[in-house]
């Protein structure tokens, strides 16, 4: 009897075994995905809004700059996007906007009343901004055309044309940190961007200052050392959004990139 228990034990061996292999080797492949770390994917992308009018009154070159590098290598996608489109509702598909350098009236005059509005609500309900230059004194709180997202005013107003050319930066520790710097004193190209300094809007947060101007243009009658020391990046928080302001071009081609894309990463990842 246990002769006969044992041969029919190994018959049903012999058979059970072979498909417990075949079931193995069709598991093996799910458990080897499940196991490896997931690969960057589309959703993983940053989804960056760039601003531009150039392709309705051919002007503008901001993106050109900013689309070298905000790309999937980066963690980015950027697409450039018109005034017709923030008032049509396309920000809805973003997570940050990018007003790059120009001139900010105009930029306004272009979003017209509606799309100035949807910019605001865009970052009230937890979009990011980003202001270079023009950017910056678009989200300021001092003129008619303002957006009014950040408690800075411009210093120094009369003079804002005081000329262009390269200047040197002295970051925070806070602002090394942000935009994994490892220098404290950088160069970088200056545009006439805003002198900022805290306004005193009681609707408003305070703001972090993230960099100074440590050298200074001062051509065009501007004044001597109305520049050094006012603040030359900062960010702060809108309701729910971030924002983050770049009064020079870190985004030139061969100035420092990098403290550009780490600012836009910031205002670009949610909370």
């Amino acid at each position: 009897m246990d002769r006969k228990m044992t041969r029919v034990s190994c018959k049903l061996a012999s058979r059970i075994l072979p498909l417990t292999a075949a079931i193995i080797a069709l598991l093996l492949p799910a458990i080897a995905i499940a196991e490896t770390p997931k690969a960057a994917t589309e959703r993983d992308l940053i989804r960056v809004a760039i601003y531009s009018h150039s392709a309705e009154n051919g002007e503008g070159s901001g993106p050109t700059n900013l689309q070298r590098f905000l790309v999937a290598e980066n963690g980015f996608e950027s697409v450039v996007v018109s005034p017709n489109e923030i008032r049509s509702g396309v920000l809805n598909n973003f997570d940050v906007l990018v007003m790059p350098g120009g001139s900010a009236s105009l930029q306004a005059k272009k979003l017209e009343d509606a799309g100035c509005e949807m910019v605001k609500n865009y970052v009230r309900d937890g979009g990011g901004y980003v202001g270079i230059c023009a950017g910056s004194y678009l989200a300021s709180a001092q003129y008619s055309w303002s957006l009014g997202i950040v408690n800075a005013k411009v210093w120094d107003r009369s003079h804002w044309a005081r000329g262009t050319g390269a200047v040197s930066l002295g970051l925070t520790s806070t602002g090394c940190d942000l935009l994994k710097s490892d220098k404290e004193h950088l160069d970088v190209y200056y545009g006439q961007g805003p002198l900022l300094v805290p306004h005193n809007d009681p609707q408003l947060p305070g703001y972090e200052v993230l960099a100074t101007y440590r050298t200074e243009i001062a051509k065009k009658g501007a004044p001597v050392g109305a520049m050094v020391g006012t603040h030359a990046i900062i960010r702060t928080m809108y309701d729910e959004g971030r924002v983050i302001c770049f009064s020079p071009h870190p985004e030139k081609s061969g100035g420092p990139n990098s403290i550009m894309m780490e600012g836009i990463r910031w205002a670009g990842s949610r909370p």
